[in-house]
C-alpha cells in the first residue's frame, strides 16, 4: 500500500522518532496511524529499557516560577552534555517544573514513601471497607493504592501537558529516552509555595 509523506511527516512529529522508521511502522500497520504510534511507542519502551542503567551524570537544574507565588527546581540527569544542551532536553526539564508547580507531587516515587506513610494509608483504607471480604478487601486497597500513588508520586502522575489525559510522566521520561539515545533520570525536586514556610514554623 502507498504511504504518503504527509502521513510519515505527522507521525515523525508526533513520535520524534525518524522518518523511515516511521514510515516501516505505518508499513506494518496497514496505514493505521494510532496503531502506528502505539508500535513506535512499544519499540521506544524496549529501546529505554536497554538504556535505563546506563550512568547519567550530566543534565541541567532548572527552575520555575509561577506567578511569583510558587517556585520549582528539579535535577534532571542525562548520559552527555551534549543532549543536556539540547532543545529537547531543555523543554523537558521545563516543562517537569512547570508540571512539579501545578501537580504538587510529595514523593518522586514510590520507592520514596515512608513505610511508615504506606502503613497508615493501608490502615485507612482497610477502615473503609470493613465487613468485605479478605479477597476483595486487598483488591480494593491495591486500587486505592495506585490511586494514592498517583497523586502523590511524581513519574506516576498524569503530565498536565497531556491533552489525551493518559501520559504519565515516567512514559514521557521514556519518550524522550527514545528520542535523544541517552538514560534520562530525574533526580530529585523541591517546590515552595508563598507562605508554606511560615506555617510549618508555627505548627
Amino acid at each position: 500500500m502507498s504511504i504518503s509523506a504527509t502521513t510519515v511527516k505527522e507521525l515523525r512529529e508526533k513520535t520524534g522518532v525518524g522518518m523511515m522508521d516511521c514510515k516501516k511502522a505505518l508499513t506494518e500497520t496497514g496505514g493505521d496511524f494510532e496503531k502506528a504510534v502505539d508500535l513506535l511507542r512499544q519499540k521506544g519502551l524496549a529501546s529505554a529499557a536497554k538504556r535505563a542503567g546506563r550512568t547519567a551524570s550530566e543534565g541541567a537544574i532548572g527552575s520555575y516560577i509561577h506567578m511569583d507565588k510558587i517556585g520549582v527546581m528539579v535535577e534532571v540527569n542525562c548520559e552527555t552534555d551534549f543532549v543536556a544542551r539540547t532543545d529537547d532536553f531543555k523543554d523537558l526539564v521545563k516543562d517537569l517544573g512547570m508540571h512539579i508547580a501545578a501537580a504538587n507531587p510529595t514523593y518522586l516515587s514510590r520507592e520514596d514513601i515512608p513505610q511508615d506513610v504506606l502503613e497508615r494509608e493501608k490502615e485507612i483504607y482497610r477502615t473503609q471497607v470493613e465487613g468485605k471480604p479478605e479477597n476483595v478487601v486487598e483488591k480494593i486497597i491495591e486500587g486505592k493504592l495506585e490511586k494514592f500513588y498517583a497523586d502523590s508520586c511524581l513519574v506516576d502522575q498524569v503530565f498536565v501537558k497531556d491533552p489525551e489525559g493518559k501520559m504519565k510522566i515516567k512514559d514521557l521520561i521514556i519518550e524522550k529516552i527514545s528520542k535523544l539515545g541517552e538514560n534520562i533520570i530525574i533526580s530529585r525536586f523541591v517546590r515552595f509555595a508563598l507562605g508554606e514556610g511560615q506555617k510549618k514554623e508555627e505548627e
